[in-house]
């Protein structure tokens, strides 16, 4: 009787008209909309364009590495560009393309052995690309063997390029034609968040690479409000109150002019108003998705993340809601650290190696930290501060099992 229970109500689900949403797919992260959906990015556009054209004549198009903030448009630039150029290319000109997340694939291995998967038809080439089990030489054998076999061109996409373990990937792609090790032309579209990434890349990384820039500005409030209204009709007609796409820009404007951030509050906004059974998305229900999509963001960043890390920022967090000020030295976050160690029984690492640990979350865009110089006799501080809201960061890591009994010991 309960599972035909169950099955009437899954039933009654999934029949259910929604009263809220025509079209979610618009409100996608990795959704890529049509040119004319495309806001405030028609020069950055014809510039990467500008780089790629070589590859639709089946010559080797430029290196590109693509700089901006967060939710600034790089990576639905960059994939629109590279879709058009495979799309246009010469009837005699085979492309291929491929798009990497790095923060995925971030080592050497995982990253070409997932572009041989993703080039590869194995019924054409006869090639058979494992998901584990073969040396990276053997993936790279691979790849350029489906690369020779299949296209004229191939450019990928490294998307958070900043977060591989090294350059050898890039150093591996913009050689191996100068290397003789494929006919195939490749370019090279590396996305980073990180406007000193091509400034720490190995020298002879950058000799081959050879790349040109494009840096991204934020959006600004008005272009963050059209990109809202190019995709309201994720929504059925009429659903959106008038000041829900204002306010939606208006928070996204207060973190760098960030659209991710302005389509994930509209798409939770949209999510509540469904839950409560409203007809309507208000503005009450912005302010609720708010707080949601800051907690989902930083939930997404420290995924996976080891123990240690979520301690120290447990630490920093801790230190932030109980004092007035936003900053802290790294001598006071390790006592409050070592503090939260012993309370759930975990090993405290040395100072040193906390440090590097702080060091890591400010690579990640969760810890900012500012160096003080205090003259001869002070010497140099490092002061620590989270970007994230400290509410939120504790409410997240005590999600954690081993992290929640820090709470309950207290």
């Amino acid at each position: 009787m309960g599972s035909r229970e169950s099955a009437d109500i899954a039933k009654e689900v999934f029949e259910q008209e929604d009263q809220i949403f025509a079209n979610k797919q618009l409100l996608s992260i990795g959704h890529v909309p049509e040119p004319d959906r495309i806001v405030g990015r028609d020069d950055e556009i014809r510039d990467l364009a500008e780089q790629l054209r070589g590859a639709i004549e089946g010559y080797s198009p430029d290196n590109v590495i693509v700089y901006g903030k967060t939710g600034t448009g790089k990576s639905l630039v960059s994939k629109y560009v590279m879709g058009r150029a495979r799309d246009l290319a010469e009837d005699d000109v085979a492309v291929g393309t491929a798009y990497l997340d790095c923060s995925e694939d971030n080592t050497e291995t995982q990253a070409v052995s997932s572009l041989a998967k993703t080039l590869n038809d194995e019924a054409a080439t006869d090639i058979a690309v494992p998901q584990t089990g073969l040396s990276t030489s053997k993936y790279y054998k691979r790849l350029w063997e489906i690369l020779d076999r299949r296209y004229d061109v191939m450019m990928v996409i490294l998307d958070e390029v900043d977060l591989m373990a090294d350059d050898d990937l890039l150093m591996k792609l913009s050689r191996a034609e100068e290397a003789n090790k494929v006919d195939c032309h490749i370019g090279v579209i590396a996305i980073s968040n990180k406007i000193q990434y091509a400034e720490n890349l190995n020298e002879r990384v950058k000799s081959s690479l050879q790349h040109k820039e494009l840096f991204f500005q934020p959006y600004d409030a008005t272009q963050l409000r059209e990109i809202m209204r190019n995709r309201a009709d994720a929504f059925q007609e009429n659903v959106l109150t008038d000041d829900v796409i204002p306010l939606c820009a208006a928070f996204a404007a207060q973190e760098h002019g960030d659209a991710r951030k302005a389509i994930d509050i509209l798409r939770h906004a949209g999510k509540i108003a469904y839950k409560n059974g409203s007809d309507t998305v208000t503005e009450e229900h912005v302010r609720d998705a708010q707080q949601l999509a800051e907690k989902d963001r930083f939930r997404e960043l420290i995924d996976g993340a080891p123990t240690q890390a979520k301690t120290a920022l447990l630490a920093l967090a801790e230190l932030s809601l109980n004092n007035d000020t936003e900053a802290f030295p790294t001598r006071e976050v390790f006592k409050q650290y070592r503090v939260i160690c012993d309370a759930i029984d975990m090993d405290t690492l040395s100072e040193r190696r906390f440090r590097d640990i702080l060091k890591e979350q400010a690579f990640l865009g969760i810890v900012d930290v500012e160096k003080l110089n205090q003259g001869l006799a002070g010497g140099v501080t490092l002061k620590n501060r989270l970007i994230e809201d400290p509410d939120i960061v504790r409410e997240i890591l005590l999600e954690d099992g081993r992290m929640s009994a820090w709470n309950e010991d207290r």
